[in-house]
C-alpha cells in the first residue's frame, strides 16, 4: 500500500477488487429476488470507519403489503486483515421481524434464530469462520396517543462472519441461483444466507433447505 499523511492507502488492485465484490453482491441480489418476490432490497449507507471499504444494503419482507421483517447486510473488506478476523472480508448483519408472543417468550428463541442463520450459511456457502452475534428479545409498548395499540413482540439479530473460500472478492462470479452447488457459492452466497435467515424469521418458507421457519407472524395493523 502507499502511504498518504503516514496513513496507508489502499491500492489500486485493492480498490478493484472491492468493485468487482460490490458487483458480486448486487448480482446475488437479483438472483435472490428472481426465487424471492417477497424481499425488496436498497442501498444504504457503509460504516466508514470499520475497514478500508465497505458496502451495505437493506432488505425488506413484505407479505400482502405487510411488512414482516427486515435486515441490513454489510460487507467490509481490508486487504492486512483486521484482528478477529479470518482473512480480508468481513460480513456484519442485521435482522428483525414480529413474532407471537408465545413465540418470543420460547427459552429456546435464540437457539432457533442462530441455527437460521448457521444453517443457511451451511447450506449456500462454501464456509465461514469466527462467527460472533447476539439475540434480543423486543418488547415493544405503545404510550401517550400510540397508547391504544397492541403490543408488539419480535427478535433481534445481530451477527458478523468471515467468508472462507471467497477470500479474493474478485473471484469469477457463478452461475443463476439454483445452478451453482452451494459449496463453491462466493459473496453472493452469504448475501443468499442471510437472505434465508430473514425469510425464516419472517415465517416464509425457506430460502434454501434445512432452514425451518416458524408459522407466520401476526399482520401487523395499519396506522
Amino acid at each position: 500500500m502507499k502511504q498518504v499523511g503516514g496513513v496507508a492507502a489502499p491500492s489500486e488492485e485493492a480498490a478493484a477488487a472491492f468493485r468487482a465484490a460490490v458487483m458480486r453482491l448486487r448480482s446475488g441480489q437479483e438472483q435472490v429476488s428472481s426465487v424471492r418476490p417477497e424481499l425488496a432490497f436498497e442501498d444504504v449507507p457503509a460504516p466508514r470507519t470499520l475497514a478500508p471499504f465497505a458496502t451495505a444494503c437493506a432488505a425488506t419482507a413484505r407479505v400482502d403489503g405487510t411488512e414482516v421483517a427486515s435486515g441490513r447486510f454489510v460487507l467490509l473488506y481490508d486487504p492486512a486483515g483486521q484482528r478477529g478476523w479470518a482473512g480480508p472480508l468481513r460480513v456484519i448483519i442485521y435482522i428483525r421481524a414480529d413474532l407471537e408472543p408465545e413465540i418470543a417468550a420460547d427459552p429456546m428463541l435464540g437457539e432457533v434464530a442462530w441455527s437460521w442463520l448457521t444453517e443457511a450459511l451451511d447450506a449456500r456457502t462454501s464456509g465461514y469462520a469466527a462467527p460472533s452475534g447476539t439475540v434480543t428479545r423486543v418488547v415493544t409498548e405503545g404510550f401517550g396517543a400510540k397508547r391504544g395499540e397492541p403490543q408488539a413482540t419480535g427478535f433481534e439479530l445481530r451477527a458478523s462472519w468471515s467468508p472462507v473460500g471467497a477470500a479474493d472478492p474478485s473471484e469469477e462470479p457463478p452461475g443463476p441461483a439454483g445452478e451453482a452447488d452451494p459449496a463453491q457459492a462466493g459473496l453472493d452466497g452469504h448475501l443468499a444466507a442471510w437472505c434465508g435467515a430473514m425469510c425464516a424469521a419472517a415465517g416464509l418458507p425457506p430460502l434454501v433447505a434445512g432452514v425451518t421457519a416458524l408459522r407466520p407472524p401476526p399482520r401487523r395493523r395499519g396506522p
